[in-house]
């Protein structure tokens, strides 16, 4: 790589924000929302067909982020570059935010990187994305707002060859406040092949923006998974987004009645 910078001026901004000045106390982040990218890293050495496939993005995950923000009046912050090139849902000192292998691909540009070209990764896509969402969440707080904090995700349906049969996984770390409601209106509601901590939980490391932006800051948060051949297709997309916010409605909703959303 040459030069300095990671992402040219021409490239633009590491994340994107959607409805900034969005109504809804709900912050909706997606991690994995592109699979573009940065020019300085080429392709890593993978044919077209990885680079389009569910390790480069989360796909459909974007397009439902941005369903959601609009039904909800939510801001969105998203990344615009691969997870290939830095993963934004795991801290630089993780082995896991530059893949050396994802599922059954190897990816030969992220092979034997030295501290500087992590270095330079973590501070062109990493530390600008969260530091979005930091500003983001801290200046409502201080505006005396409540914060929910919810992640956008999509799962291949089959695995390491074995195949995944649920819809949604809705997932937490220590604090459950949230996907407990929305587990509990996902019942109510009759929804089928919905779990908790599915197909990933807390101990597979996945759950790095939920701690740094709503554990620290004691607001519920929830991590969404979709399977992503259910939101291949525009009506896929549009059926799991109307979903999805009516259980962050109910879910609210309850929290509200309870006392609040943050821990005492």
């Amino acid at each position: 790589m040459q030069g300095d910078r990671l992402i040219e001026a021409s490239e633009g901004p590491a994340f994107a924000v959607r409805r900034p000045g969005g109504a809804s106390d709900v912050v909706l982040v997606c991690e994995h929302a592109s699979r573009v990218m940065p020019k300085a890293l080429g392709t890593l050495g993978l044919d077209q067909a990885a680079l389009e496939s569910h390790i480069a993005w989360d796909i459909g995950a974007m397009d439902v982020a941005e369903r959601l923000s609009d039904l909800l009046d939510a801001t969105l912050v998203s990344q615009r570059f691969s997870r290939l090139a830095y993963d934004c849902n795991r801290p630089p000192e993780s082995a896991d935010a530059y893949p050396e292998r994802s599922e059954v691909f190897e990816v030969p540009g992220n092979q034997g990187l030295d501290q500087q070209d992590r270095s330079r990764r973590a501070e062109a896509l990493y530390v600008p994305f969260h530091q979005a969402i930091d500003a983001l969440i801290d200046e409502r707080l201080a505006q005396g707002r409540d914060v929910v904090l919810v992640t956008v995700h999509s799962f291949t349906p089959v695995y390491f060859g074995q195949p995944r049969d649920g819809f949604l996984g809705i997932l937490h770390d220590e604090d459950s406040r949230l996907a407990d409601a929305m587990l509990d209106a996902a019942a109510a509601a009759q929804l089928e092949r919905v779990s908790r901590n599915y197909p990933y939980g807390p101990e597979d490391g996945v759950t790095h923006t939920l701690k740094r932006h709503g554990l620290t800051r004691q607001i519920a948060n929830v991590m969404l998974e979709i399977r992503n051949d259910l939101i291949s297709g525009e009506e896929g997309r549009t059926v799991w987004a109307g979903q999805v916010a009516d259980l962050l409605r109910a879910a609210i909703e309850r929290l509200n009645h309870e006392g609040g959303r943050r821990h005492a």
